[in-house]
């Protein structure tokens, strides 16, 4: 009888183990996907949006709190993101600042990429200045890319897109590109970084903008909004 009853106060115990950690998963979940930046820390904030997050009530967006938005707009030598005029015009409408963002590819020559780029995006003094998304690696390209000719092909696209726009890119660089290629040492650019709910320092010098929470719920949007914000 006393094997029975210390079996079943086991149980018992298990069972409240595993709805604690039931209801814990479950705020954690929430929390993540609803936290926001504290805006008195961080007073500029807004999104990334491209054509995975359909189509969008731009004064809604506004209404959550975005300052700006960052729309992607070509990715590569020849991908281009079909809802790019669309989020670009639905954005200013709104009110908000915007700017372009682009896909880097390791595997492209930087010509093709800055040549997309430049035809998606109209040369515009208002426009926020764009940035390069660095996350793709070279370790899949059919052509073998060393260290030195990813750095180099990188400031040939960065040098023709800031000759179309007039303005210094801003390098969107991923915990794995930084890891692999160290290249906020080597380029002087201004660096948005991402990491979800804490402050990204795996770059090695201050950030300027930060995607603070890549997986924000929001009714605005068909899947999670990518929310960043501006360091004061």
């Amino acid at each position: 009888m006393a094997r029975k009853r210390s079996s079943r106060a086991l149980l018992r115990l298990l069972g409240a183990l595993a709805l604690v950690a039931l209801v814990g998963g479950a705020w954690g979940w929430w929390h993540l996907h609803h936290w926001l930046p504290p805006r008195a820390d961080y007073p500029v904030q807004g999104v990334e949006i491209g054509a995975e997050d359909g189509a969008l009530d731009w004064s809604t967006v506004k209404g959550i709190g975005a300052d700006f938005a960052y729309i992607d707009a070509s990715a590569s030598a020849s991908a281009r993101d079909p809802n790019f005029v669309t989020n670009l015009e639905g954005a200013r409408l709104a009110g908000l600042q915007v700017g372009a963002v682009h896909r880097y590819d390791p595997c492209q020559p930087a010509e093709k990429q800055a040549a997309n780029f430049v035809t998606t995006v109209p040369r515009d003094a208002d426009m926020l200045p764009p940035a390069v998304e660095l996350d793709m690696t070279a370790e899949h390209c059919l052509m073998r890319v060393n260290e030195a000719k990813v750095e180099s092909e990188l400031m040939t696209f960065l040098n023709q897109v800031e000759t179309h726009t007039g303005r210094a890119t801003i390098l969107k660089v991923s915990d794995r590109f930084e890891a692999e290629y160290g290249i906020a040492a080597r380029i002087d650019r201004n660096l948005w970084l991402v990491r979800d709910r804490f402050e990204p320092d795996y770059a090695g010098r201050p950030w300027t903008m930060w995607t603070a929470n890549t997986r924000l719920s929001n009714e605005i949007a068909d899947g999670d909004l990518r929310w960043v914000v501006v360091r004061p």
